[in-house]
């Protein structure tokens, strides 16, 4: 058997949602259909930054081999507008511990953007913050050479059939559309 982490946020644990609603609970059963000999596990916590991943990280990595990581973590820095250096700071310093400790594991990133035009409602610093924030992922997956998933919550993000109450969550049915976003850049590593 080989392992997947998913290593990210609320949008990685199903937060509101029993675990087998989750993405990684749902792509697990779509590698068990399809007979590929892999584990999926599921490091989703939510309310995690990027920094608090950064500390959690090395624990994860000594409790199972890594043949695939999944690297989704950012919302929360987006939302509370931590800079942008920092977080790309902090995924770049988890990319390279995956790297180090398993050197032949491939990690692939997830893209994260805020779901409206902050421009009107802050002004251009916002927007200016929001830009940058969605561009951080490309530029990582591009100088790590990373297969990257470009918008985690494309497809979800806004609908408000595909969420939670809170209107941040996805819900069961967002799930599989993350699940979906997921597999289209995680199936043909596998």
């Amino acid at each position: 058997m080989k392992n997947i982490i998913f290593f990210g946020d609320s949008l990685t644990a199903g937060h509101g949602l029993p675990a087998v609603a989750s993405f990684p609970a749902l792509l697990q059963l779509r590698l068990d259909e399809q007979q590929l000999d892999y584990k999926a596990y599921n490091y989703g916590v939510s309310g995690e930054t990027s920094a608090g991943g950064r500390q959690r990280l090395p624990t994860v990595l000594t409790r199972h081999p890594v043949e695939v990581f999944v690297l989704a973590l950012g919302a929360n820095d987006g939302i509370r507008g931590i800079a942008v250096r920092e977080t790309t700071h902090n995924l770049q310093f988890i990319i390279d511990a995956v790297r180090r400790q398993y050197p032949e594991a491939q990690i692939v990133l997830a893209g994260l953007e805020f779901p409206f035009d902050l421009g009107p409602l802050g002004g251009h610093r916002l927007a200016h913050y929001a830009t940058e924030f969605k561009a951080l992922f490309r530029t990582l997956a591009d100088k790590n050479s990373l297969p990257f998933i470009p918008f985690l919550l494309q497809g979800v993000m806004g609908r408000r059939e595909l969420n939670l109450p809170d209107g941040v969550h996805p819900n069961a049915a967002g799930q599989k559309i993350l699940a979906e976003n997921v597999w289209q850049v995680l199936k043909p590593l596998l």
